[in-house]
């Protein structure tokens, strides 16, 4: 779950106190947050995250601080068919379990808080196993255990500073993904048309390659010159990046596939890019077209994450 992230924060910034750990590791019908998402809590009652959107905090809260308390990891279960569903249950119709477990070598050790961060720094995913017998969180795997996937941060890496990428840049920190322009003409990459926005004036292949791009991280080329365009997409395509897109037209998409193809790359690197970019919505305007090309990026990322919640099941 790449919206652990505050969660993450929290937990290093809290190191030394005590702590528990909630984690939704199994859900049933409309349940409200999906398997692996975490609630910590410190021992002063401050909490960060959510394992319902609101429908059982405060029993978790309760189970959170006994356990603060001394009690062992043990998993709760809430849903419908509890007497006092609408008191502490989910009214919505679903169920869920949390796994409530200390941040200690006896539940989910503090080290794994850094383990996470630092493999999110380099670009890349960990996964963590759970006995939910023990409680106990590890790196290796074992039979049965429940398995967690911890994405880094989402990420959107823009080519070309021009005006798509003015409308585009709001479109994605308002879903929670961090832009990037990158753009090595300096009249087009200004901090006055991108205020408050990172920016990259190097080449797009030295500016992406530096950013380890993995699955959680989106390219889209938008600048209509091959001599910047191209460069990106080769560097999108030689690592795991989890959406490549280019805009232009069909006619100038074939042949940027002609060009990339005559480069090495195969059918399967091709097929990873989304050309024209976005999904069809008839888009006129640089705004509309920065909507379709937002809603192709949550559509590539979600069938990952989708893919991956899948195996783990």
């Amino acid at each position: 779950m790449n919206d652990n992230e505050s969660i993450i924060r929290k937990s290093i910034e809290w190191r030394g106190a005590r702590m528990a750990l909630a984690t939704v590791v199994s859900t049933w019908g409309s349940a409200p947050r999906p398997r692996g998402s975490h609630m910590i809590v410190h021992a002063d009652g401050r909490f960060e995250g959510s394992i319902s959107g609101g429908c059982v905090e405060s029993a978790v809260l309760q189970r959170a601080a006994e356990v603060i308390g001394g009690r062992s990891a043990h998993v709760e279960r809430y849903g419908v068919a509890d007497g006092d569903a609408w008191e502490v249950g989910l009214p919505c119709g679903g169920e869920i379990a949390v796994l409530v477990q200390p941040v200690s070598e006896a539940g989910f050790a503090p080290g794994l808080f850094d383990r996470i961060a630092a493999a999110s720094a380099r670009g890349r995913a960990l996964t963590l196993a759970t006995d939910l017998n023990s409680g106990v969180t590890r790196e290796a795997a074992g039979e049965g255990d429940f398995l967690n996937r911890y994405d880094p941060p989402r990420r959107l890496l823009i080519v070309g500073a021009v005006q798509i990428a003015q409308s585009l840049v709001p479109l994605a920190q308002a879903i929670g993904v961090t832009p990037v322009v990158i753009d090595p003409r300096g009249r087009f990459l200004t901090a006055e048309r991108f205020p408050g926005v990172e920016l990259d004036d190097r080449w797009p292949d030295e500016a992406i390659a530096a950013r380890f791009p993995g699955e959680s991280t989106a390219v889209v080329t938008l600048s209509h010159d091959i001599k910047i365009d191209d460069p990106a997409l080769v560097a999108a395509l030689r690592a795991s990046t989890g959406y490549v897109a280019a805009l232009g037209s069909r006619k100038s998409h074939a042949a940027r596939l002609e060009r990339l193809g005559a480069m090495g790359f195969g059918a399967d690197d091709l097929a990873r890019i989304d050309g024209p970019a976005g999904l069809d919505i008839g888009a006129i305007g640089a705004a509309e077209i920065a909507l379709s090309i937002t809603a192709g990026m949550v559509a590539g990322f979600n069938a990952r994450a989708i893919a991956h919640r899948m195996e783990n099941i």
